[in-house]
């Protein structure tokens, strides 16, 4: 034995040998795409190109990302859609636009509803229960900060007139869209083929019956107004992607009683009114924009005829949202 040589090391605890790390990923490119058309407890239900629907899990290398309604997808396993069969979600393609919403606004976190909607259509009855234009406009706030078109449905015409509405959202430029029992629904139709729309709206206003007539056998549940609250009882228990007979999908979402947009900035939301943005930065620092501010630039611009005064006035509406 050498003057060095240590008589113990043969009795050491003997060191792990780990696979050498790489930093090669394996490649899905070439794996088939799919949408995730609705979520149930942990299982995604995906439709491939060609209609086959897959079951499929979120994949451990998607870490703590998030798959919601709406968005495009990798899948990777048995893609067959045979009973008993799980896939998995590998890959979640970048999002164009995210809806999202908090519960209220004293609540910071932000809860995603669906991805990739280009139209936001807001279904509110005329009565049964009355329309309530706080949370359209708070809708409408969620729609400007995404970037998603929006769309006013208002169902029920047979128990009330929708003029008053069409009046107060006519300088908003946005379509409004009548409905009423055994209506036509040909101009429903025309608003929303050849796009993905979430529709959002209380419970009980018809959002699921819309769907039903729209996608005959979807069978969406629907329910009624509670008598003693005045309020719909919830049916729809999550968020569902269908596909439209002429092309395009609707979302159905669960009914909402608040519609929280905490997470939305008045700077970011002003940016979804050209024509008001080109006037703000002539405003002084630190303008809110509302009415109460001293030298907004759009008051100027209303004085000036550059600006109608029936348009600041609905956007001041929705500002005041944020209140």
């Amino acid at each position: 034995m050498t003057l060095w040589q240590d008589d113990h090391a043969a009795f050491e605890r003997p060191r792990k040998r780990s696979r050498p790390r790489t930093k090669d990923r394996p490649d899905y490119s070439g794996s088939p795409d799919a949408l995730v058309a609705s979520i149930d407890r942990g299982r995604y239900r995906c439709l491939l190109d060609d209609g086959t629907a897959v079951t499929a899990t979120k994949a451990r290398i998607l870490g703590r990302r998030g798959v919601i309604v709406g968005d495009r997808v990798k899948l990777d396993g048995d893609v067959s859609g045979a009973a008993g069969t799980l896939a998995r979600i590998v890959e979640v393609s970048e999002r164009r636009t995210w809806l999202r919403r908090s519960a209220d606004d004293a609540d910071t976190f932000e809860r995603p509803i669906v991805a990739n909607a280009d139209q936001l259509m807001i279904v509110t009855a005329l009565a049964d229960p009355e329309p309530r234009m706080g949370m359209i406009d708070r809708i409408l706030v969620a729609a400007y900060d995404a970037r998603i078109s929006p769309i006013l449905c208002l169902t029920k015409a047979d128990l009330a007139s929708p003029e008053d509405l069409r009046v107060a959202y006519a300088p908003l430029d946005i379509p409004v869209v009548v409905t009423r029992p055994g209506g036509d629904l040909s101009p429903v139709r025309e608003l929303l083929e050849q796009h993905t729309t979430v529709l959002i709206g209380h419970s009980g206003v018809g959002k699921s019956t819309l769907v039903n007539m729209l996608v005959p056998g979807t069978d969406r549940a629907t329910g009624a107004v509670s008598d003693v609250t005045g309020k719909g009882r919830h049916t729809s228990t999550s968020a569902a992607a269908i596909a439209l007979p002429g092309g395009g999908w609707i979302i159905d979402t669960p009914g909402v009683r608040s519609f929280g947009i905490s997470h939305v900035r008045t700077d970011a939301f002003i940016g979804a009114f050209p024509d008001l943005e080109k006037f703000v930065a002539d405003c002084p620092r630190g303008c809110r924009h509302d009415s109460s501010a001293p030298e907004c630039a759009l008051d100027e611009a209303v004085h000036s005829g550059k600006l109608g005064a029936e348009r600041l006035l609905s956007f001041r509406r929705m500002e005041r949202a944020f209140a």
